[in-house]
């Protein structure tokens, strides 16, 4: 195997074990040696430089202050060599947060030489059919599988209680106010660090969704914002959960997922305490869910294999 020099800057502190991108790269028959910024072959850069107030540690992801971002140009230019330059994320972030070589995010961009949209939510699908095997979802309990987004969300849920839960780190901006609308309508249970503030992480939660969401008919699950393309994990953890998901996110949202497998606060009056009784108690509707396959076509991770060779291609 060819060794292949990868260095981060301001990635998520678990990014070389869970993300899926180094997956791929050793799927490609490159040995990945992970090293400082000035010594790397690709340096794969996360949130924007003015996200967030982290400091450097040399050889580990974190994010630069604004009065260091001098650095990161030190680091590309003071060599013999330029390396190639790609900022990834999985937040909701546009493509072109960071002027880099090339990108890989949820965006939406033509730009389909330089720019890789990836959601969220196929870092956790089983690609193993596809030859990628080795990511995990260690918060849901088990990878995504595609055969089953593409079947009905059957009935299941129609037998269990009629309540919801949430798993949520925070309930800001709408969340609250979508939170205590619906809780008006039908009873919430809430888990993540926002209802144990014992809990000092994702990874650390103490649960499994998949359990927990056996025990429930629905599960809240809007996304932070509304950002064409931004979907992340939460949709189909419910639906594979076998618990009909209720969202908040925008009308492009049927680029990746069935809009008629679940339910859209963004598309009702949500605010509306006999819209949201309605959308919620009628077995009718409720049962035309059940009916209703999350995928309507076939993912594929081979598009996003491609885009990776080229990458390396004109790194290595």
């Amino acid at each position: 195997m060819k060794p292949l020099k990868l260095s981060t800057i301001g990635q998520y502190y678990t990014y070389k074990e869970d993300s899926l991108l180094p997956l791929l790269i050793s799927s490609l028959g490159f040995d990945i040696v992970w090293v400082d910024p000035d010594k790397c072959d690709i340096l794969i850069i996360g949130k924007p430089m003015n996200a967030l107030k982290w400091i450097l540690k040399k050889g580990t992801s974190v994010l630069l202050p604004d009065h260091c971002h001098s650095l990161i140009t030190k680091y590309i230019n003071n060599r013999h060599y330029k390396p190639l330059t790609l900022f990834h994320t999985c937040e909701n972030l546009r493509h072109d947060s960071v002027k880099t070589d090339y990108s890989i995010s949820f965006d939406f961009s033509e730009d389909n030489n330089k720019h890789y949209r990836l959601p969220y939510w196929m870092e956790m699908v089983d690609w193993s059919h596809e030859g990628l095997q080795g990511n995990k979802n260690k918060r849901f309990g088990k990878l995504f599988s595609i055969s089953r987004m593409m079947q009905p969300l059957g009935h299941k849920f129609l037998s269990r209680p009629q309540k919801a839960v949430i798993f949520a780190s925070h309930l800001n901006g709408p969340r609250k106010q979508m939170f205590h609308a619906i809780q008006k309508v039908i009873a919430i249970d809430g888990f993540g660090k926002y209802f144990d503030k014992k809990i000092k992480n994702h990874t650390n939660s103490g649960f499994e969704k998949l359990t927990l969401l056996n025990n429930y008919a629905f599960n809240l699950c809007p996304e932070n914002k509304l950002h064409p393309g931004y979907y992340t994990e939460k949709i189909p953890e419910a639906f594979l959960g076998e618990s009909l998901p209720i969202t908040w996110t925008d009308s492009k949202v049927s680029a990746d997922f069935n809009p008629k497998a679940f339910l859209n606060l963004e598309q009702i009056k949500w605010s509306n305490f006999d819209v949201l009784y309605e959308a919620l108690h009628a077995q009718k509707q409720l049962a035309a869910y059940a009916e209703e396959p999350l995928l309507l076509t076939k993912p594929s991770i081979e598009p996003f294999r491609e885009f990776i060779r080229n990458l390396l291609g004109n790194a290595v």
